[in-house]
């Protein structure tokens, strides 16, 4: 046996386990946590030399997925796994954002985190476990990273905060937030809420980072004793003399550059001559002194950060001129183009997002093939980002990592609102497509869609609003930026997105290149995004006050009922026969539930109203005694098949199809006409018709009396009707 390491720790009620020593054992670092029914395995890795031309840090992070872990086969064709599903992309994300401001900002070594669940339980979460076994895969192993970090979950059931929640008690949640943080300070935040305060927000991410302490107290046990001696690695330094060079001939022609430009085309194209003239000027030095143009162009991007950095802080100016709490000019549209049933444009400065949406059937809920037990999603938030959005061209290859994350953030911050399915049983997509881009379009999107739902009539609880805060500090002062743009985004410290109604909030997302903020910080970020949200929702409410009471034209008109979930089978019918000729008769799109409710939708309402009225007679029980108004479907040498209800019918013997002697069927009854008949007996779902009891006027003892089964068989022992289904599905 290979020798193992354990380690264990309690993270609210439940308990952690580290382990490593065992299991891939060549990885740089490798360790395998648990908690209960979930394990997953993480890995770290460094290559041992830099690509060449490498002027970042390349630091990769992939959640892989294997439905193994559920005891599951892949529902594709080829029963694998292929592209990552949006979970494990945002849960590569979110451990990305956690450790990446921890490296040390000189590497350039390739690193690789890899997460990969062997179990997944249906109580357990796996996102920041994922987190803390990643973070202790990279402090046990010989990648350079000293610094430990973890992540807890907190939720907020029944007044009261819970740390680190099973997945059946989020269900009652009003709160899932995500907080990541360090020893000293939190890194990162990730939160959805049913608008919640400010306050609440801040004591729930002050009870994290609490709660998160015991976690990285065991990682630095676990290099104490099983940690390999970290991996010495090329450190990019800028040469002292370029930075002089560069200093002298550019600090105060950028100074002048970021005082006068504000719009972000000119300030790029001005830049961009700035430092091809910086490069063309050092080209000789350049070539004595071994510096490249991109080391040169670098040491360019470090006096333009020095120079919007001092600004802000020295003057309170940021680079379009604001101070640090105005918002960039506003405006907001709906109903842009007739045929989406809803649509919005949201701009703020040289940010614009148009949202549209669309309302579609019960049954075109989105199907989830991952990990989570969750297995559908009826409100789906799309967001794409087309090159044309930043003045670029390349090519198109689908959704990045990014576009998911700021998709899913948008989503997270309309769900609060979304009307309940009993209260408005439509499936919902949004696609917020940026038509601009200069900072926040994730927030533009949330207030752009605002636009569209209530443009397609969908009934939100309130107008949800979104602004973007910034942070630039020197350690010692600090000036936190309401709603930030992008060149803020690019040379700040600090990208925190808040979203809310004006009552509270309903999503956090925070990003920072430092290595953590204060309580005083976010206390201050989040009064600022409080004040500039209900700026922002009166712009939305000045274009639209409220949602639409009519839903617009093109969308299908749904109505609802509810059926005995006995006779879901009877409304189906074989192989779906009986929906699908119902759909074809009215023009129709009809979905059952598990529980018997049925929703029927139309293009226009009068196919949908005369659906549900063949659906609720398809659905009523024949009754003894009563008389029906029915259609002949069958003839027999021994009667006729009638049909009294949608999908049932019974049979009028020969002897009972007048009140005279009958010698052939088809002399009173043929294949559609239409007859009055009483329903005289039922047993075991057939189902004995009389017409001759309408004709002479009988009750149903004497219609009983006269047609009491024969004792031998005869003319009348022909047969018994029966309930024919007709549906499809």
């Amino acid at each position: 046996m290979l020798p193992e390491h354990s380690f264990e720790f309690r993270l609210g009620d439940q308990t952690i386990t580290l382990k490593t020593g065992k299991i891939a054992r060549l990885a740089g670092g490798a360790v395998i946590a648990q908690s209960g029914d979930t394990v997953l395995l993480a890995t770290a890795t460094m290559a041992n030399s830099v690509r060449e031309g490498t002027d970042f840090f390349p630091l990769t992070v992939d959640f892989e997925e294997r439905l193994y872990a559920a005891g599951r086969i892949p529902g594709s064709f080829f029963r694998r796994e292929g592209r990552p599903s949006e979970r494990a992309i945002l849960t590569s994300r979110l451990i990305d954002r956690a450790v990446r401001p921890m490296f040390s900002h000189d590497m350039r070594n390739d690193v690789q985190i890899i997460v990969q669940p062997l179990s997944q339980g249906e109580v357990e979460y796996a996102d920041t476990l994922g987190l803390i076994a990643a973070s202790a895969a990279l402090v046990i192993s010989n990648v350079p990273f000293d610094d430990p970090v973890a992540a807890v979950r907190i939720g907020y059931v029944d007044g009261a905060f819970v740390v680190n929640p099973t997945i059946p008690q989020m269900e009652q949640s009003t709160l899932d937030l995500v907080v990541a943080g360090s020893a000293d300070a939190i890194i990162m935040v990730e939160a959805g809420a049913s608008v919640i305060s400010e306050e609440l927000m801040l004591d729930a991410m002050e009870l994290a980072h609490q709660a998160i302490q015991e976690a990285i107290r065991i990682q630095l046990d676990m290099r104490a004793a099983v940690g390999r001696p970290k991996s010495d690695y090329p450190h990019f330094t800028m040469p002292e003399a370029l930075t002089a060079r560069v200093q002298e001939l550019m600090l105060e022609r950028v100074r002048h550059l970021v005082a006068t430009t504000e719009l972000k085309g000119e300030r790029i194209d001005a830049t961009n001559a700035l430092e091809a003239e910086l490069k063309a000027t050092l080209a000789d030095e350049a070539v004595e002194n071994g510096w490249t143009q991109a080391l040169i162009g670098e040491a360019f991007d470090a006096v333009l950060k020095q120079v919007v950095r001092e600004r802000i802080l020295n003057e309170g100016i940021r680079p379009d001129g604001r101070d640090q709490r105005t918002l960039r000019a506003l405006d907001a549209e709906v109903h842009l183009v007739p045929r989406p049933h809803g649509s919005g444009l949201f701009t703020r400065g040289e940010t614009q997002v148009m949202s549209l949406a669309t309302l579609g059937m019960p049954g075109e809920e989105q199907e989830l093939d991952d990990l989570f037990p969750e297995d559908t999603k009826r409100y789906i938030h799309h967001y794409n980002f087309p090159p044309y959005s930043t003045g670029e061209a390349y090519p198109l290859r689908g959704p990045r990592r990014r576009e998911i994350g700021h998709g899913a953030l948008a989503e997270r911050a309309l769900l609060p609102v979304i009307p309940a399915k009993d209260v408005f049983p439509y499936t919902i997509r949004v696609v917020s497509e940026v038509m601009s881009s200069n900072g926040s379009t994730s927030m533009a999107s949330t207030c752009a869609s605002t636009l569209a739902l209530m443009d397609a009539g969908v009934p939100i609880k309130a107008p949800v609003g979104g602004i973007a805060m910034g942070l630039v500090s020197d350690g010692q002062r600090y000036r936190v930026l309401t709603d930030i743009q992008g060149i803020e985004d690019h040379l700040g410290d600090m990208d925190f997105k808040v979203t809310g109604t004006r009552e509270g909030i309903t999503a956090l997302q925070m990003d920072i290149k430092i290595r953590g903020v204060s309580r005083a910080v976010l206390t201050e970020a989040l009064e600022q995004a409080r004040v500039a949200r209900q700026q922002i929702i009166d712009v939305i409410e000045s274009a639209l006050a409220a949602p639409r009471e009519v839903l617009s034209s093109f969308a299908p008109k749904m109505l609802t009922t509810h059926i005995d979930p006995e006779k879901i089978g009877a409304l189906i019918g074989p192989g779906g026969k009986n929906i699908r000729a119902l759909q074809s008769e009215y023009a129709v799109k009809i979905d059952v539930e598990e529980d018997g409710t049925v929703f029927i939708a139309a293009p226009d309402g009068d196919g949908a109203q005369r659906a549900l009225a063949h659906v609720d007679s398809m659905m009523q029980t024949p009754k003894l005694g009563k008389v029906y108004n029915g259609k002949v479907v069958r003839v027999a040498d021994f009667g006729a098949f009638v049909e009294i209800m949608p999908g049932t019918d019974g049979l009028v013997h020969i002897s009972q199809l007048s009140d005279s002697r009958v010698e052939k069927v088809t002399d009173v009854a043929n294949v559609g006409d239409e007859l009055l008949v009483m329903v005289t007996g039922i047993n075991e779902g057939k189902i004995r018709l009389s017409r001759q009891a309408v004709l002479e006027g009988w009750t149903l003892e004497e219609a009983q009396a006269q047609d009491a089964p024969p004792s031998g068989g005869g003319r009348r022992g022909g047969g018994g009707g029966g309930s024919r289904s007709r549906r499809h599905n």
